[in-house]
C-alpha cells in the first residue's frame, strides 16, 4: 500500500508521519488488498478544545473508504480515524466473502 501524507496549512511533523504510517501498516497486514492511503492533517479554529483533524481515504477494489476525526491532538484523531476505517474494512471484507461464496 502506498501512503501519501499531506499537511494542509500546517507544518509537517516527521513523528506524526511515522505514527500514522505505523498504524496504516497494521491495517495493510490485515487487508492485503489495500492500494493507497491518502492522509490529510488540518487545524480548524474551533470554539471547543478540539480542532485537530485527520482525514484518511483508502483506495481499494470497489468504492473508496473515507473517515475523519476532529480531536484535541492529532494522535487521538489518527487513532479514531483508523478505528472507523477498520469497521468499514471489516464490512467490506464480509461483502467480498459473501460474493465469493455466492459465485
Amino acid at each position: 500500500m502506498t501512503i501519501n501524507i499531506q499537511y494542509v496549512k500546517i507544518k509537517a511533523s516527521e513523528s506524526l508521519s511515522k505514527y500514522v504510517t505505523r498504524k496504516l501498516q497494521k491495517l495493510d497486514k490485515n487487508y492485503d488488498w489495500l492500494i493507497r492511503a491518502d492522509v490529510f492533517f488540518k487545524v480548524e479554529n474551533d470554539s471547543s478544545e478540539k480542532g485537530n483533524i485527520c482525514e484518511i481515504e483508502l483506495s481499494l477494489p470497489g468504492p473508496k473508504i473515507f473517515a475523519m476525526s476532529n480531536e484535541k491532538n492529532f494522535e487521538v484523531a489518527v487513532k479514531e480515524t483508523i478505528s472507523d476505517l477498520s469497521v468499514q474494512l471489516k464490512k467490506r471484507k464480509a461483502q467480498f466473502t459473501k460474493q465469493r461464496i455466492s459465485s
